[in-house]
């Protein structure tokens, strides 16, 4: 297990070469970010659209692979000292999370304390809240608290537990019938697998994207081979109300979230070598996945709320795909004018909430979400 205990750890001359993991991000936070928005556009205008097909076909392997390519890198730093781990790990995702609690709960503290009675009352039920928040991930950031949980986790089984043992875990663990359990624990349960699985795998993954832009023909047939395989099982309904399409069912869920990652994974590096405005596109949306995924959920329910109360008719595809690109874009254009501002602190962390000095590579002005800071070179 030499070769795979130890992932790899690229060379900054090899930047180009991994620039597929920057489109890979990309895609995957909008595919999050269309889930959302359509969903949600759905649901304030009673119907579906051609969106909704698109959201369901990538759910088994849309939040699997995010997981995936965040595991990636936790090589770098998952030998060093706690603290040096714990502050690229932990206090860099729980600075941001509890950042964004509170600005999202602010903006929606009406309905946070409409239960309560007076402005005590109103300030202790948003207290409560907030507290709540520590230990029960808050809306659609949970995906940041469980970034810092999955990485506790694995550095504390690095060296102790076999690491096909934890896999064979995690695997277990995300065949269980979880609906019903605490968020977190159901979460935990069934997206750990991949975070470990792309930690522990991180060089042949590596070496598959390279291999995928080498042999270009046969990566085709393989997509469009998963696409229709993926497509018949998500579209299938089993008649079962706790896994309504043969996608969900255990087992299955599992496989089609691995290799709809690793299609991702192919994807990506064929967008790479083709290259391209959309290509740079996603890369930019990838290389700024954490301003995407902290600053979407304003604009996508103003824009939502604004376009159900205009009264204007609306195809739901059409709207869905307005709020998507505006929940994208508007978190972009904001990062952008705030850069080099007080208000910077919005989307960097800050040097006072370092608990351990900050690397001494450069870094990109935004940190990536899978890639959050470089780690000092080994």
């Amino acid at each position: 297990m030499a070769g795979t205990t130890h992932p790899l750890r690229p060379h900054p001359e090899e930047a180009a070469r991994l620039a597929w993991v920057d489109v890979a991000k990309g895609l995957c936070i909008l595919l999050v970010v269309m889930m959302h928005s359509t969903l949600g556009t759905g649901e304030a205008l009673g119907g579906e659209g051609f969106l909704h097909t698109v959201v369901a076909f990538a759910k088994p392997f849309r939040i699997p692979d995010f997981f995936l390519l965040s595991g990636l890198f936790l090589g770098r730093v998952i030998d060093r000292d706690w603290r040096l781990f714990a502050d690229r790990r932990v206090v860099h995702f729980a600075y941001f999370y509890g950042l964004w609690v509170l600005i999202q709960s602010v903006f929606k503290a009406g309905l946070i304390t409409a239960d309560a009675v007076g402005t005590g009352g109103k300030l202790a039920t948003f207290g409560l809240h907030l507290a709540e928040a520590l230990v029960v991930p808050y809306s659609t950031l949970w995906f940041v608290y469980l970034l810092a949980v999955f990485s506790v986790v694995t550095k504390l089984l690095h060296r102790r537990v076999p690491p096909l043992v934890v896999l064979a875990v995690a695997a277990l663990l995300q065949m269980l019938p979880t609906a019903g359990w605490p968020l977190l624990i159901e979460e935990f349960c069934g997206r750990y697998v991949y975070f470990f699985g792309g930690y522990l795998f991180a060089e042949w993954i590596f070496r598959f994207a390279d291999r995928v832009r080498a042999r270009i023909g046969l990566a085709l047939v393989g997509l469009a081979v998963w696409a229709v395989v993926e497509a018949v099982l998500v579209f299938t309904p089993t008649g079962f109300p706790e896994h309504p399409s043969v996608a969900g069912l255990p087992g299955v869920s599992l496989a089609l979230g691995t290799v709809g990652a690793l299609a991702i994974v192919a994807f990506a590096s064929l967008m790479t070598r083709a290259g391209g405005p959309v290509t740079a596109a996603l890369r930019a949306c990838g290389q700024r996945s954490i301003v995407i995924y902290l600053g979407f959920f304003l604009p996508m329910a103003f824009t939502r709320t604004l376009i159900a109360k205009s009264g204007v008719a609306i195809d739901i595809g059409l709207a869905s795909l307005i709020v998507t690109v505006v929940a994208v874009t508007v978190p972009l254009a904001f990062e952008r004018l705030v850069r080099g501002t007080r208000l910077d602190v919005l989307f960097r962390r800050p040097a006072a909430f370092h608990i351990a000095p900050a690397p001494a590579a450069p870094r990109r002005a935004v940190p990536g979400l899978a890639r959050p800071e470089p780690a000092p070179a080994p």
